[in-house]
């Protein structure tokens, strides 16, 4: 199959012609029928997502002339790894059976595997593998703040098998709603009752039109891309956040599904740039040319396509309504990608500078406050609430901004670290997080050198850029709890395995190395402005 070239995104679309099943059509940036986003890009700014060359990978919808008694086909999006035999969809229901040794685990949001499957009809059959035991997320909702459920009856969560993903399945089965959960990785914790988990990479277009049968609402959390080595891999990550969001969308107007709710993230409008309690109104699109991560930029092409399609017509009658939360960073008890990645290189010992300015300011967002607000965007996306939250972007944070290494010293502390002390310049660490990339991709066909950060995650940390939730109190109701991240780092302390791993020699070398850059350039910058 053909690659996409290197460079370029559109923002594909979907439609649904009326009395016949939707083709994938060629991408705009107007909402359709339904309140246009408040952050809608401007013409000349999705202009920006042609600059590049080259497409975006595109994928095919399902045929719009479904045989009898069979699902349609739904092709892979251009820009996937190597064509290959699409896995069976496997299907289990909770609860896990007792006594089975928990099998081994990659990273819980990561929904990808190196070799991408060319969909096929996969068939549904239960899992030989008895699901791994672990305990069920410690991250309840405090009593006083119940999030409502949703006028749903059957509930799909893409990326089920992740963190977030899984807490918010929970969530709802416990509120009564039936739930579907599909990942292309098993959950690390027991299945509550009541809740399925379909094995499935959302690409494959037929296990994913199958999985949504009688679902009334689809929770699309699934991406690829978010942080670490990960952020690197381009193709990878198109073919997940443009290619299967797509699909996504095909899927739920060829089954009629009225609801489709999106987990975006700030990095939609933040590149770099400070941005001091931005609202949806006020604060546009950062332009895709620009973004330096291939993470931040396809989730903005994937965000605009989910608010473009809101207000399509459905083949059987109704609309589909969708609307899209950008939240900043997770954390909780057993959040399984920020937390354990900075506690690792605090015990390897790499985390001795910091840099930025200490007035620099981020939001977090706790995973229960994330859930009640994708419950409570499910809800408003119905007539019982006006279809207020139709085609409309929301901010979630915790309500509050931090500086993440103040926010972050919990861990230092609980571990028994110190906490960091040298400091460097930014550019400095800017610099050193692109000579990280670079021998990670020079390094990647030898060995595994993931990099201690990235760029995209030096301006995060140096860069200012907090949010206002004003919105998602008014149309959602939204109301964050208070949570304290020491709290997650208690639960971290208690169950990780105290296993003292050592980095590599050589970068270990490379921190001294850039720690001593930043001492002397201190001394140096110092006696400059001295005289």
């Amino acid at each position: 199959m053909a690659q996409p070239k290197s460079d370029s995104l559109t923002v594909p679309q979907a439609q649904a012609p009326q009395g016949k099943v939707p083709q994938s059509q060629p991408p705009q940036t107007q909402a359709l029928q339904g309140q246009a986003p408040q952050s809608k890009p401007s013409q000349s700014q999705v202009l920006q997502a042609q600059a590049l060359q080259g497409k975006v990978p595109q994928s095919q919808a399902p045929q719009a002339q479904t045989p009898q008694g069979q699902a349609p086909q739904a092709q892979i999006p251009q820009g996937q790894a190597p064509q290959g035999q699409a896995p069976q969809a496997k299907i289990s229901q909770g609860q896990a059976p007792q006594g089975q040794a928990p099998q081994s685990q990659a990273p819980q949001d990561q929904v990808l595997q190196s070799q991408v499957p060319q969909s096929q009809a996969p068939q549904a059959q239960a899992l030989q593998d008895k699901p791994p035991q672990s305990q069920v997320p410690n991250s309840k909702p405090k009593e006083q703040a119940k999030p409502p459920y949703p006028s749903s009856q059957k509930a799909l969560v893409t990326g089920g098998g992740g963190y977030f993903g899984f807490s918010l399945g929970s969530s709802l089965v416990r509120k009564g709603v039936s739930v579907v959960l599909l990942d292309i990785q098993h959950p690390k914790w027991e299945l509550p009752k009541g809740v399925a988990f379909i094995q499935a990479d959302i690409r494959d277009g037929e296990a994913l039109y199958q999985a949504c049968e009688g679902v009334d609402c689809v929770f699309h959390v699934a991406s690829y891309g978010m942080s670490g080595a990960e952020k690197l891999h381009k193709e990878q990550i198109e073919s997940v956040n443009i290619g299967g969001t797509k699909i996504v969308i095909d899927v739920c107007i060829k089954r009629q599904i009225p609801r489709l709710v999106y987990t975006s993230t700030v990095n939609v409008v933040f590149g770099g740039k400070p941005i001091v309690q931005g609202d949806e109104d006020s604060v546009p699109y950062f332009p895709l040319e620009k973004h330096i991560d291939h993470y931040s930029r396809t989730k903005a092409v994937a965000d605009q396509m989910i608010l473009t399609c809101n207000g399509t017509p459905l083949p059987g009658g109704g609309t589909l309504r969708t609307c899209v939360l950008r939240p900043p960073g997770i954390y909780g008890p057993e959040e399984q990608r920020h937390l354990p990645r900075v506690a690792g290189s605090i015990r390897k010992r790499l985390f001795t500078f910091k840099f930025g300015d200490p007035r620099t300011r981020m939001n977090w967002v706790h995973v229960q406050n994330l859930v009640q607000a994708h419950i409570l965007a499910a809800e408003a996306l119905t007539a019982n609430k006006k279809y207020i939250a139709s085609g409309q972007a929301y901010y979630i944070n915790d309500g509050e901004s931090v500086n993440l290494f103040e926010w972050m010293s919990p861990l230092f502390d609980k571990m028994g670290y110190s906490r960091p002390w040298i400091q460097i310049p930014t550019s400095l660490a800017y610099l050193s997080a692109s000579g990280m990339e670079y021998l990670h991709l020079a390094l990647k066909p030898i060995c595994d050198f993931p990099p201690l950060l990235t760029r995209s995650e030096v301006w995060s940390i140096a860069v200012t850029h907090t949010f206002q939730i004003r919105k998602a109190r008014d149309h959602l109701g939204y109301t964050p709890e208070k949570f304290a991240f020491a709290d997650s780092v208690d639960h971290y302390i208690q169950t990780w395995h105290k296993q003292q791993r050592h980095s590599p020699r050589f970068l270990r070398l490379l921190m001294v190395l850039i720690c001593l850059l930043g001492t002397v350039y201190q001394l140096v910058h110092t006696r400059l402005v001295q005289y």
